[in-house]
């Protein structure tokens, strides 16, 4: 009787295995990532070098394509509506996924349901800087400049609902403050009227400004994380200057079309994570300010709603608009 048990169990065997081998054998064509800006900045920066280690570990091409427009919604869309196969993948930011939906009165899609998460490849927080004419050196010395004259004073940001956005209305929430918001087309315009004084403060990527604030020519107060930031451990946090659970950090992650299959999310998460941990690729992201974290995709999901709640009572208590 064994041997017949033995004798079925090898005969059917290779009949169970096939669908794993198939999972296992992903991906076996060109794998696109998909990213809603313009090539040179972060999102491009971080899509390019990972899809440069995955596709060595693949041995397939994995392209970067730039879908530019509508603070992200067009290439998030394309994801959502793309086959749910693994070989069209998002490199999306926090504020494209968690922001946009609370800030649009229309979209398309819905990020939280019909993408899905698969790691949290980078995270970077702001840092809150002032002219250096400013007569400041603390965050609390910048609080009661600000409340010892209501209306006189500004903040600047790269776009409404970008995370230097809604940094500035955090922080002008969490102290009390009546800051004026001044939004430009890009962080390049908003530091040159940072140089210039025409606005009092910036809670700006950090990579732009450390520059210039080692050279003298801005003065950084915090960073906007809840802990000090790996990369900046001089800087306090804002949370610890004296406004404890003040956080904003911008975060960047891999997702995908909702109904890929979980062996193919799998797979693309555990290669993701290994070529997280090469120092060649480390080294590379701290060089645009952002520190690796490669989360499971549980992880990930959970700290999405979590802030998609957050930013979202933000958003309606500061009446911010898409169109503002």
């Amino acid at each position: 009787m064994k041997t017949v048990v033995v004798l079925i169990a090898i005969l059917f065997a290779p009949l169970g295995v096939r669908p794993a081998a198939a999972q296992t054998g992903f991906p076996v064509r060109t794998v696109r990532i998909i990213v809603g800006y313009v090539p040179g900045g972060p999102n491009d920066i971080i899509a390019r070098a990972i899809g440069d280690k995955l596709a060595q570990a693949w041995g397939v091409s994995v392209v970067v394509e730039n879908v530019p427009g509508a603070s992200a919604n067009i290439a998030g869309d394309r994801v959502a509506k793309a086959a749910p196969d693994g070989y069209t993948l998002l490199l999306a930011n926090s504020s494209q996924i968690v922001v946009n939906p609370s800030l649009f009165e229309r979209m398309s899609y819905d990020p939280l349901k019909e993408l899905v998460p698969i790691s949290e490849v980078a995270s970077t927080p702001n840092l809150l800087t002032v002219p250096n004419d400013l007569p400041v050196h603390d965050v609390q010395e910048l609080v009661a400049l600000v409340r010892a004259t209501p209306g006189k004073y500004s903040f600047g940001s790269a776009g409404v609902g970008t995370s230097q956005h809604l940094a500035g209305e955090l922080f002008k929430a969490t102290a009390r403050l009546d800051l004026q918001h001044v939004p430009y087309r890009g962080a390049a315009a908003v530091i040159t009227d940072l140089l210039g004084g025409r606005i009092t403060m910036y809670f700006g990527n950090i990579a732009p400004l450390l520059p210039l604030v080692h050279e003298g020519k801005l003065h950084g107060l915090a960073v906007t994380s809840l802990d000090r930031f790996a990369l900046t451990p001089e800087f306090p946090t804002v949370a610890e200057s004296g406004f404890p659970g003040f956080d904003v950090t911008a975060s960047f992650g891999l997702m995908v079309a909702a109904g890929t299959p979980p062996a193919v999310i799998d797979k693309i998460y555990r290669d993701t994570t290994r070529v997280l941990a090469q120092d060649d690729l480390r080294r590379r992201f701290a060089d645009i300010g952002v520190v690796v974290i490669g989360n499971s995709p549980a992880e990930f999901s959970a700290a999405l709603k979590a802030e998609a709640v957050k930013w979202a009572k933000l958003i309606k208590d500061a009446g911010i608009k898409a169109s503002e």
